[in-house]
């Protein structure tokens, strides 16, 4: 190598080195050489989705979002003896969601600018074109559908019809060996795209200043959390408050946005980020906890030193608790007791009985099942109606009594006392009448 090509190499280097930070540009350990990573500039509310040529992989026709970035096209280089005065830099661009034809074509144009520019350092021009040039050199707009060969990495050894010699395109329209498209699968390929997103976002929102409507105070971005449905920003400080207040009442479901009449919920990752471990413990436990409430087929061990969920099984009525291995009834919560009805209180059997004589043949199947019968109950429930329309007690000895004819004086059957039907009052034996013709009592009535 000579001295001018050592130190044109030297030089080039130590530039990409000061331009880029250590996430763009990675400088080999062993030659002369490294990787640029470079993530494209893409139109805004641009649109992607992916296409497959594997016809067994269906996950691929699912996938279409909206992105502000995409994983970077990666340029592989290495310096060779004879560069910049002679040699062309040996290099691969690797890309995920650009296919194998379309990095074929990068190449080629890569290999044209060295033709145009042979003798002088060309890394600078490459990465140029690749930054700003590639979409339109392409012809990508948006909505843009990807491309994956196969399920992935295209295989060499299946592609008899290139014509290459060191790397280089003997026949333009072959596929290039410099051209990787480095997508293992389809749902790998779909996650890295949507992480890639999310993290530049993060990097961009980071940087950016904003003004917490709490404090008044403006924060830079990495000072505050993004309510992404709403489009909110508060300050870390000023969350950090609201959360603990909420956690602590245990309103886990109202950890949302502060913004009035905002229904944006915190996700449990932004919640994490900004409590301490214990009570972030708690929110868990809680969220988790009214989650199952929610959950028709969960009920909880009654021992109140467990408390462990356990998954009713249909048309069983016992419950084993896997922690403590405690058996109960899944109808009153108490120990299980078999085939015998559960038991209530009389005024919740009087409650009971009155919704059986409404219910539904279903309704009534599982009452039976769970109160054994409610017939001789409902019958004795519906006499007792009947008398306290019909009849009225004997004041001595509470006996019902029908009035169907007569005056208002009567005769208990029972105990044959006299009394009156209006007021109630126990008459006089020998003369039970004279009540009717004291003034004050019911007389004329």
């Amino acid at each position: 190598m000579s001295t001018e090509d050592q130190e044109a190499q030297e030089d080039e280097l130590l530039a990409l080195a000061s331009i880029y930070s250590e996430d763009e540009y990675m400088r080999a350990d062993t030659a002369q050489g490294g990787e640029i990573y470079l993530c494209l500039d893409l139109p805004s509310d641009f649109v992607v989705s992916i296409k497959s040529n594997n016809e067994t992989n269906s996950y691929a026709h699912n996938f279409e979002n909206t992105v502000s970035y995409l994983p970077p096209i990666v340029l592989n280089f290495e310096l060779p003896p004879g560069y910049p005065s002679t040699t062309c830099p040996i290099f691969t661009l690797c890309c995920k969601w650009l296919s194998p034809s379309q990095l074929t074509l990068l190449c080629q144009r890569l290999d044209d600018l060295w033709e145009e520019n042979k003798g002088s350092v060309i890394l600078f021009q490459w990465i140029q074109f690749l930054k700003e040039e590639t979409l339109d050199y392409l012809n990508i707009k948006s909505p843009y559908e990807i491309e994956v060969s196969g399920n992935g990495v295209q295989d060499w050894m299946q592609s008899p019809n290139e014509s290459l010699t060191d790397g280089v395109l003997l026949e333009r329209g072959a596929l290039d060996r410099r051209a990787i498209q480095d997508a293992q699968s389809v749902p790998a390929l779909v996650q890295c795209i949507l992480d890639i997103n999310e993290a530049q976002q993060k990097k961009d929102f980071d940087r950016k200043q904003f003004l917490c409507n709490i404090c008044f105070m403006e924060k830079s971005g990495s000072e505050c959390t993004h309510f992404k449905a709403c489009q909110h920003v508060y300050c870390n400080y000023c969350l950090k408050d609201y959360f603990e207040v909420q956690i602590k009442d245990g309103q886990v479901h109202a950890l949302n946005c502060p913004e009035p009449e905002c229904t944006s919920i915190a996700t449990p990752a932004q919640v994490k980020d900004l409590v301490d471990e214990q009570l972030f413990r708690r929110y868990d436990r809680l969220l988790l906890q009214s989650s199952l409430d929610l959950m028709a087929d969960i009920v909880y061990c009654p021992r109140p030193s467990c408390r462990t969920p356990v998954m009713q099984e249909p048309d069983k009525t016992m419950g084993i608790c896997s922690a403590c291995k405690y058996a109960f009834c899944l109808y009153c919560k108490t120990a299980f007791h078999g085939l015998s009805p559960c038991k209530v209180s009389a005024e919740e059997f009087i409650e009971l009985m009155k919704e059986y004589m409404t219910a539904s043949e279903e309704r009534k199947k599982e009452m039976l099942r769970r109160y054994g019968s409610f017939d001789k109950a409902v019958e004795d429930f519906k006499n007792r109606e009947w008398l306290q329309e019909n009849s009225k007690p004997c004041p001595n000895c509470k006996s019902p009594i029908e009035k169907n004819d007569g005056c208002n004086k009567m005769t208990c059957t029972a105990c044959k006392k006299y009394f009156c039907w209006l007021c109630l009052k126990i008459l006089c034996q020998e003369n039970p009448y004279k009540h009717f013709d004291t003034p004050l009592a019911c007389i004329n009535r």
